[in-house]
């Protein structure tokens, strides 16, 4: 029977270290990435001209929302959840449409 490769339960430092004090050069071909890594000037260039964009999440908004905390039924709750992310974006939009057509009066 094959022995199966087990993941390494921690970060070999020692190793991390040794292989860091040979200082060899990393294999690279043309195909890898935008720069060659042993190359310290392309490296440079590279990330001197790089840009950070905004990673996922709502964007800005003008107007920032009060947060609120309210109680509604379970399955009210279930329902809107299972129309997947965005849901309390949608609860937002049924309740716009309430208030535009008048289903806010006592």
């Amino acid at each position: 029977m094959p022995k199966i490769p087990t993941k390494p339960k921690a970060t070999d430092w020692e190793r991390v270290k040794r292989e860091a004090d040979q200082d060899a050069p990393i294999a690279h071909t043309s195909t890898d990435g935008p720069y060659d890594p042993n190359d310290a000037a392309a490296v440079a260039a590279y990330w001197q001209q790089a840009s950070i964009k905004r990673g996922r999440g709502r964007p800005v908004a003008a107007m920032k929302r009060p947060t609120l905390n309210m109680r509604v039924d379970a399955d009210v709750l279930e329902a809107f959840k299972a129309t997947g992310q965005g849901w309390q974006t949608r609860i937002n939009a049924a309740l716009r449409e309430a208030v535009a057509h008048g289903l806010n009066k006592a």
